[in-house]
């Protein structure tokens, strides 16, 4: 190693023992004192009905059920009995099923499994160990307290001082449990600013409960929201190429600046918050509005992270660029696009349930709100028209009256038409019956890998209102390297592998975000003119192989016949063997019925699979797994075409209902 970089290492190392030190001290210092100083307060009743009348973008008051039904028929239920859930510590959580947290909550601890972490200096914790099959994600996600978010819900719509004493002794509780800097709830910065954006929100909406009304707890309260606003500028989780972390952090910057208003530490907060996210909304989201971590559920999340600052400066009087509206248009234009006919997201790259303020019930893969916020906030006619489904997190972002300006007439989103992204490499043809979204894009995270995976040339497929092929989904992180790597793996998704290698080499089986770079994706046809959409792309992924194969795919969409053409073709010499699977959807039943044909039925709908090729292949019925959010697992059926021989090779795949 050079002597520079070992300088680095020391300096760092040493800086790091330094802040293990003084790091408890300046929590300690900063008391009740220290925070009217700075805010130039009075007195914590004083600071604290200031910061309840400062202006504040969601919505907070209270609201009739009569007309919260009238919007969102159905719901107030659903919230009442996640409110009682979260009264009673029971919590369902990244594939967990209904836990119960206990009388006493461990929030250091993985429910899941069993273990936790100790209270230490946070840069001394290890929360990614391969011996330990613990998940991390577990207590943060607690901590996140986003799972609280109903007691606050109830209580707008009923009044009930027992939802505000909920939140007040379980926030008293994680103050005390995790002091500053010393335990794994502050191990990663991104947890920290989340807690901002939630903690705000409950300050508006609990500041005047009697619950809340105790100067003890508003001494406490504040003096470790500021904390947390001083942490989060402190350890900002800055790279060379950044992505949600470092978006989240810029967030909760914003939301801590902005909710405390004056003083010299909340304005630099605000403004270096809001500057990073101008600088890096263009450079995290593609022209075409596709975000660099080439994941829909990252879409969505990153979407959330540069819109809610957004929403809370403009409501403090501050402007928002064009530029930074036009890109935040093409994020929602892309999300309109790429949900499927159910209003469901396609399982592309990684999956791992993050929210930034989520107020609604809707499935987890339902990003269809996306449109309807950025419809109101930038008022674009086309926008509002792809909206549909419920209008819950409209409702409590925005209130009633911007909810009610949305139609949920639609059953899915009303937008037929096929798009290409292709700074995203995202092409996705449609009608008013099929969807075809298929991945020719880089790799992910500036060509890193991130939370990208193996999938360039991948596909996921809905013929006739039926999703037959899916993406496997990721399943976990940390808590089973094997797992975290077969799914981001090249044979969980639906594209062709050649002798067992990835399409984009693991650069270690440790490093569960980092991929090399290798299949360089090109798209060669896009014609989506006529009744016949056709796709053509190509990777060099396999170009590095001492016996070069060239990868090349052509998907054509038959909307007259309800029929999808798939055709591989791969150039080369001597002999290799090729495996193109195809995953299907949760409720497919698939059957070899002739030797070159299978049958899919689901929900009373039969559709043929048939292939012809001048080589003989080989084809498999096989049960598999998909995740369709994180944690969770469903066993499914994959088929598998298998070739051993010399190239050159295709094969030419159709699936047609069965009518």
């Amino acid at each position: 190693m050079p002597p520079g970089y070992i300088g680095r290492r020391i300096s760092q190392y040493l800086a790091g023992e330094a802040d293990s030190y003084f790091a408890p001290r300046r929590a300690r210092r900063f008391d009740v004192s220290a925070l009217l100083r700075v805010t130039e307060a009075e007195s914590v009743d004083e600071l604290w009905q200031r910061l309840s009348r400062r202006p504040y973008p969601f919505f907070d008051e209270r609201i009739s059920m009569t007309e919260y039904e009238l919007l969102c028929p159905g719901d107030a239920q659903r919230i009442f009995n996640a409110a009682e859930r979260a009264m009673n510590h029971k919590v369902d959580l990244l594939g967990s099923g209904l836990v119960d947290l206990g009388a006493k909550i461990d929030w250091h601890q993985d429910y899941k499994t069993h273990l936790g972490w100790p209270c230490k200096y946070f840069r001394d914790i290890d929360y990614v160990n391969p011996e330990r099959p613990s998940d991390v994600k577990f207590p943060w996600e607690v901590s996140r307290m986003q799972w609280m978010i109903p007691l606050g819900q109830a209580y707008l719509l009923t009044g009930d001082e027992q939802y505000a004493k909920a939140a007040q002794d379980l926030i008293d509780d994680w103050i005390t449990s995790n002091p500053y800097a010393y335990c794994v709830n502050w191990a990663c910065t991104m947890e920290v600013a989340l807690r901002i954006v939630v903690w705000t929100w409950f300050f508006r909406v609990f500041s005047q409960a009697d619950a809340w009304s105790q100067e003890n707890f508003r001494q406490r309260f504040l003096v470790s929201l500021y904390l947390h606003g001083e942490f989060t500028e402190r350890y900002i989780e800055r790279s060379d190429v950044n992505g949600n972390h470092f978006t989240a952090d810029a967030a909760g910057l914003v939301f801590a600046g902005l909710f405390f208003g004056s003083g010299v530490d909340s304005e630099r907060w605000y403004e270096t918050g809001w500057s990073e996210l101008v600088r890096e909304l263009p450079r995290q989201v593609f022209p075409d509005g596709v975000n660099i971590e080439a994941s829909t559920a990252y879409h969505r999340f990153v979407q959330e992270l540069f819109l809610l600052p957004a929403l809370y400066r403009r409501s403090c009087g501050g402007t928002v660029p064009n530029e930074y509206g036009q890109r935040l248009q093409a994020m929602a234009e892309f999300t309109a696009a790429y949900s499927r006919l159910d209003g469901k997201a396609p399982l592309w790259g990684d999956a791992d349930d993050g929210r930034a303020l989520p107020f609604g019930g809707q499935n987890i893969n339902d990003h269809r709100y996306l449109i309807g916020l950025a419809a109101i906030a930038f008022n674009p006619a086309r926008l509002r028209s792809f909206f549909s489904g419920p209008r819950t997190e409209v409702f409590w972002l925005l209130g009633p009256d911007f909810a009610a300006r949305l139609s949920t007439n639609k059953v899915a989103v009303a937008n037929p038409d096929s798009a290409a992204f292709p700074h995203g490499g995202v092409y996705i043809m449609r009608n008013d019956r099929d969807h075809v979204f298929i991945d020719c894009g880089p790799v992910g995270f500036a060509g890193r890998g991130g939370h990208g995976h193996n999938d360039v040339l991948s596909m996921e497929v809905v013929l006739d209102g039926i999703h037959l092929i899916t993406d496997s989904g990721s399943y976990v992180y940390t808590a089973s390297f094997d797992e975290r790597n077969r799914f981001r793996a090249t044979g969980s998704h639906n594209t062709a592998g050649i002798d067992g290698e990835e399409i984009n080499r693991f650069v270690r089986l440790d490093y569960l975000w980092l991929l090399h770079d290798d299949a360089k994706p090109k798209i060669l046809r896009w014609d989506v003119g006529g009744n016949k959409k056709v796709f053509l792309g190509a990777h060099t992924g396999y170009l590095r192989l001492a016996n070069p194969v060239g990868v090349e795919r052509k998907i054509t969409l038959d909307g007259g016949e309800t029929r999808l053409v798939i055709e591989d073709r791969f150039e080369f010499s001597n002999e290799h063997s090729i495996t193109i699977p195809l995953h299907f959807a949760e409720g497919v039943a698939a059957r070899i019925v002739e030797r070159r044909a299978v049958e899919l039925a689901k929900n009373n709908t039969r559709f043929i699979v048939s292939w012809a090729s001048d080589r003989d292949w080989s084809v498999s019925v096989a049960d598999s797994r998909i995740s369709p959010s994180y944690g969770c697992l469903i066993s499914t059926q994959k088929m598998v075409w298998s070739y051993v021989g010399p190239g050159p090779v295709s094969l030419v795949c159709s699936i047609k209902n069965a009518k």
